[in-house]
């Protein structure tokens, strides 16, 4: 049996029709509220749903054999022990820094001041800003993090940016882009020795199925 990991929501959303190019059908509702894992038309393969940020680490451990994960996911948990082969070209976003309307970002982040931040991705904001020379007080959040700089519980966000549109709703501005995200294909390593022949198939169609603009990622990414 072929375990892939996948995340409810918008990676989910934007792989099915990989999935679907590739020939591979998930034959139950994945959203269904309580049921995790899930067959597909191929009867040694089958999907599990687990959290975003769980994904590499399923993957990791042998809990699945490969899965989908953002680059953000993956720059967090390292990369340790896992493939890393395609860049599936998929739930596009950013990582960007926003702050208050009214805030000085410009004078906060001069070289050697310090600032309080608000993030869950605590490794990607800390090589940034240690970059630009900045000390920050991390206060790390798993949700409504638009809300901290509202609050006085951060002067500035770390966090995924699509449309902006959530930004905006809460008078918070982006004032720095990070770097760009998109989704991989992630594969266990030893899986990928001990179940060779059928991962090949897997990873050769979803490569078969991916944007033709798509660029293949790095075998590992180091955090």
């Amino acid at each position: 049996m072929i375990t892939l990991a996948l995340s409810k929501g918008r990676i989910l959303d934007a792989t099915r029709p990989l999935l679907a190019a590739a020939g591979i059908a998930v034959l139950d509702d994945p959203e269904h509220p309580r049921k995790l894992i899930v067959p597909t038309n191929q009867p040694h393969l089958r999907v599990v749903l687990v959290r975003a940020s769980d994904v590499p680490t399923y993957v990791q451990y042998g809990g699945a054999d490969l899965g989908v994960a953002g680059k953000d996911q993956l720059i967090e948990h390292g990369g340790q022990g896992l493939y890393q082969p395609l860049d599936l070209g998929i739930a596009r976003c950013r990582v960007s820094v926003a702050v208050r309307h009214d805030f000085d970002y410009a004078q906060a982040v001069r070289q050697g001041s310090r600032l309080k931040l608000a993030t869950k991705y605590t490794s990607i904001a800390r090589d940034f800003f240690a970059g630009k020379g900045v000390h920050v007080d991390m206060v790390k959040l798993y949700g409504s993090m638009e809300l901290a700089p509202l609050t006085g519980l951060a002067d500035a966000i770390v966090d995924l940016v699509s449309t902006g549109s959530t930004l905006r709703a809460n008078q918070l501005v982006e004032v720095e882009r990070i770097m760009d995200i998109s989704s991989l294909l992630v594969v266990n390593q030893a899986a990928l020795k001990l179940k060779q022949a059928p991962l090949r198939r897997i990873i050769d169609a979803f490569a078969a199925a991916i944007p033709a603009e798509a660029t293949a990622a790095p075998n590992r990414i180091t955090a």
